[in-house]
This record gives structure tokens, sequence and C-alpha cells, in this order.
């Protein structure tokens, strides 16, 4: 018998897996999506500069390739606060149609929306509430938790700097934890119980969704290890290993001096965490969902194994 992981996020969202695909611009495509929830994790929009109009059509392409039409998905939008209190340097990725935004999210049946960057405003919160809709926040803090707790989130996902996305400077293996004792206080306003903590940065294998379940994480997050998916969106070009090897993030200089160069400047930029480096294939996001499994159930086996009884 396959081995599973059952946990409370996969209870909650219903899935088989504890593995959401990360909502990336233009790379979490409707082929991607529906990939990752066929294979049993819950696929993400990736909904960054999108008119209702594109969502929605990107929406319908995705539900169009699910295996069943009852298999779950998300959406996922940046929406960093505007107008009075916020930063003058933030911008309304929106384009001023949030809420038809939300209404397309909502009208399409979508299980999850995640907020990138910034809070929903309360009506918006509401709205997804009342379709039955949970909410999850990215935060790269712990106070950033608490903010978005405080404003009704049902889960929060914790970011930590190795991420490509939205993230903080904060090293995941001490974010998550932090995040989970946070979380502890709060009640999610569609459960009644404790918000869930989906742990995300750095997350490439079983072994990294193994140790994030063991750091209090009920399900993973996970970016730059589909973008090396035969799915994803992206270019060829960014699927592959660069000139400079798998770690050539690390080299600051060289990457200073590229930056100064005259080039062509991409209009969606395609961002990889610091994981990119250990990633060697490119393969389907189904075969990535069950490596990932798989690795996990063996290093949760080998863990228990080091349990003996007190005598």
């Amino acid at each position: 018998m396959e081995q599973q992981i059952r946990t409370p996020l996969t209870d909650l969202l219903g899935i088989k897996h504890p593995i959401l695909l990360a909502g990336m611009a233009r790379t979490s495509s409707s082929e991607l999506a529906a990939a990752v929830s066929n294979a049993g994790g819950l696929g993400t929009i990736g909904g960054l500069g999108y008119t209702p109009d594109q969502l929605l059509e990107i929406i319908t392409s995705l539900k169009s390739q699910l295996k069943s039409p009852d298999l779950p998905f998300g959406v996922d939008l940046a929406l960093p606060k505007i107008g009075d209190g916020a930063r003058k340097t933030n911008h309304d990725y929106t384009n001023g149609q949030l809420d038809q935004l939300i209404t397309v999210t909502i009208e399409s049946g979508a299980r999850l929306f995640v907020s990138a960057v910034g809070i929903p405003p309360p009506h918006v919160m509401k709205r997804l509430h009342d379709a039955k809709i949970l909410v999850m926040n990215m935060v790269g803090h712990p106070k950033h938790a608490e903010y978005a707790l405080r404003a009704g989130v049902d889960i929060v996902c914790a970011q930590g700097g190795e991420g490509g996305g939205h993230t903080g400077s904060i090293a995941t293996s001490i974010l998550i934890p932090a995040v989970c004792d946070v979380a502890k206080k709060y009640k999610s306003p569609m459960t009644g119980k404790t918000p869930l903590v989906v742990a995300a940065g750095g997350i490439s294998d079983g072994r990294s969704l193994a140790s994030s379940l063991m750091q209090g994480a009920a399900g993973v997050w996970v970016g730059t290890r589909f973008v090396a998916s035969v799915e994803a969106g992206c270019s060829e070009m960014h699927k592959k290993e660069s000139d400079f090897g798998t770690l050539w993030a690390a080299t600051e200089d060289e990457n200073e001096r590229l930056c100064q160069e005259e080039g062509n400047d991409l209009d969606i930029p395609f961002i990889m965490g610091q994981v990119a480096g250990v990633i060697d294939d490119i393969k389907p996001a189904k075969d990535i969902v069950e490596d990932m499994v798989r690795g996990a159930v063996d290093m949760l086996r080998q863990g228990n194994g080091y349990l003996v009884s007190k005598l």
C-alpha cells in the first residue's frame, strides 16, 4: 500500500498530499496548477497582473484540465496596502479591479485565496469567508503573522529568506517554529481552530517536506522546484542550469556585474530561490509531487526509528 501523509492541511483543503504550488506569476500556469491538483496537491494560479477577464480565462482553462471537477485549486494575488497609511512606493497590482478579481475567484469556486503581498481588506476577507473560501497570507516575520492573524486569515504561509518570492531575511528553520508559536494564540474564523502554518523557502524534496512538518508546519508551499517542471509557464531558458553553475546565485560579484551591463529587460521576472542550486532535472509536476511525498515518508520513518522505549 502506498504511504500517504495526512495533516490538518490535507483535511482542510481536501487534498491527498500537503503540497501547495506557489502562485508564481506566469510560471504557475493553468497547465501547472492543474497538474499539481491532479497529482493530489493544490495547484495555485499566480494571478499577478491579470485583468478579471484574464483571470477567468486561466481558471477556466485550469478547471478544464482537472481529472475531477471536485479537485480544489487556489488563486494568488498581490494586495499591498494602498492609499492612506501606505508606503509611497506601494503599487496597486490589481489596477483598481480588486473587487472584480475577487468576484471571479468566488464564482469560479476556488478553495483557497492567497494574498502574496499585504493583507486583504476587511470587506474582501468577509466576501471570501462568506463564500467558504479559506484565506492564506504570506509572511516573512513573526510580527507579520500577528497582523495577518488579527485580520482573520485562516492560514499563514511563512516563507524564509531562502525563498525566491515575497519573503524577508529570516531563515526558514527559524521562521517556521516562531510563526507556529504565534498561530497558537489565534483561532481561524472559518474553522474555529488554531490557524495552520504552511512552510516555504528552500523546499524542494522529501527531506525539506519532512523537516517542515517536524517544525510544526501542516504543509509546504513550493515554488522554485516547480519552475523546473515540464508544465511550468516560464521559458525553457529559466528551467535550465545557468552557465555559472547551479549555485551561481551566491556569486554576488558576478551578479552585480551582470546587473550593470546593458541587456534586454523582461516584462515579468521569473524569480527563483536558493534551492535552485540543488535541482538537477526537469520533470512532470506529478513526478515532483510523488517524489517529495515518497522521500518525506522515508525520512519520517527513519526519524521514528530513532525513538526507543525507556526501560
